[in-house]
């Protein structure tokens, strides 16, 4: 696709998901998730073929200006909408899917210090809430959305919405998924319990003290026996 029809498709990406969004100049102007997401195309470019020192270069000065790191090495799908911009970031080994949209503060990164791939991948139409994290070499489904600040280390099927820290699942294909219910049984059964524990400690306490006294005893007689020899010696 070329330029002119990826600009006008992504001012169209904007217009669909943003509200306050006006006209089409002002749009092309005054995002700065766009200006990053264009930015992003020749530094992909320059990465793939192996000018990886002038693409990370570029990077950091589209960091600069826009206050979104995209790696050059992410792949990034069509009509990405990066909403108010600030704080996103986005790793090396992270793939886009197509009309997905991430909000301000939201952080696509890895877990660790792991080799290959080690970023999340997110299929098409996912919705990341502001400040949401999305950890690890992932698969998040199409048409999922993540909730604000939650913190997601798990894959994600298809039309879910996630919430949470860590996230989980609350609904799917529009319905409601309930917690996991809590087995009081269970929970009772292997819980410990605290009297029969104290009774344990107090019977092998006493058991303890009695081996003692023995012990004493025996050697209050053995000294009593010495004094006795003693004395019967002078």
């Amino acid at each position: 696709m070329g330029a002119i029809a990826t600009v006008r498709e992504d001012i169209a990406a904007v217009k669909a998901n943003d509200p306050a969004a006006q006209s089409s100049l002002v749009i092309f102007l005054s995002y700065p998730g766009l200006h990053a997401k264009w930015m992003h195309t020749p530094e992909h470019w320059l990465w793939n073929h192996g000018m990886h020192g002038l693409a990370r270069v570029l990077s950091q000065i589209t960091r600069f200006f826009t206050g979104v790191e995209i790696h050059p090495a992410a792949r990034i799908g069509r009509r990405l909408f990066i909403d108010h911009a600030m704080g996103v970031v986005i790793g090396e080994t992270t793939v886009v899917g197509d009309d997905c949209v991430l909000y301000q503060g939201v952080t696509l990164g890895g877990t660790g210090n792991e080799c290959g791939k080690r970023h999340p991948t997110l299929g098409n139409n996912v919705t990341v809430g502001t400040g949401a994290k999305v950890l690890g070499n992932i698969h998040i489904g199409d048409n999922v959305r993540i909730g604000g600040n939650s913190v997601v280390v798990k894959d994600v099927p298809s039309d879910s919405t996630v919430v949470g820290i860590p996230g989980r699942v609350v609904r799917r294909n529009g319905c409601r998924v309930l917690a996991e219910s809590f087995d009081a049984t269970h929970h009772r059964e292997t819980m410990p319990d605290p009297v029969e524990e104290a009774s344990i400690m107090n019977r092998e306490g006493i058991a303890d003290n009695a081996r003692r006294i023995a012990e004493l005893e025996q050697h209050v007689a053995e000294l009593s026996a010495l004094v006795e020899r003693l004395t019967g010696t002078e």
